[in-house]
């Protein structure tokens, strides 16, 4: 049985490591503004827990982080779900992504992958799709070295080889992303 004390310690170690991190989190973000304030748009994917923190994140900058402000454009390859199941059906799983990347992104966008493993081959497949169209790919992944982290043009892994823990991570350093992003965004306008 997990011990609450024992876990949290844990989850306060990872946390005080991604100190290291600052100045890494503080690139994706100046990426995302540099899109964003060149009329791209920042473009969430991931599967599992990490479809559900693109979702969230997407939403915090198409709606509202912490200030009321303009929407920031931004979106989730994980919401449609008969995009989804299409494209897999007729193309495979790992196509679910790419194929919605080619069909809506350009280049000046941003694609944040989420992966724990970094190894999800439909979200290696966005980044190869990424490529081709020079859109700036940033991985979230684990702290182990992956086909994700490989390709990156900035790779976020998130100091720690278990799933929860790197999930905990992904949402704070997402968080900390969307309120640079955010601040940014209302500071262009005053």
């Amino acid at each position: 049985m997990i011990s609450p004390n024992d876990y949290l310690t844990t989850v306060m170690r990872n946390f005080d490591k991604l100190r290291g991190m600052s100045d890494q989190i503080s690139k994706a973000a100046d990426i995302c503004i540099n899109s964003v304030g060149t009329g791209g748009k920042v473009i969430f994917c991931g599967n599992g827990g990490s479809a559900a923190d693109s979702q969230h994140l997407a939403a915090e900058l198409i709606g509202r982080f912490v200030i009321d402000r303009n929407p920031i454009p931004a979106l989730a390859l994980t919401v449609d779900t008969s995009a989804l199941t299409a494209i897999s059906n007729d193309f495979g799983y790992e196509e679910a992504f790419a194929r919605q990347l080619h069909g809506i992104g350009r280049k000046g966008d941003v694609l944040i992958g989420l992966s724990t493993s970094g190894t999800s081959r439909n979200v290696v497949r966005a980044f190869e799709t990424a490529h081709e169209l020079g859109i700036v790919r940033i991985a979230m992944t684990g702290e182990t070295d992956s086909p994700m982290s490989a390709m990156a043009d900035l790779s976020l892994q998130m100091p720690s080889r278990i799933c929860s823990h790197i999930q905990e991570m992904h949402i704070a350093v997402g968080h900390i992303i969307c309120g640079i992003v955010e601040k940014d965004s209302c500071s262009d306008r005053q």
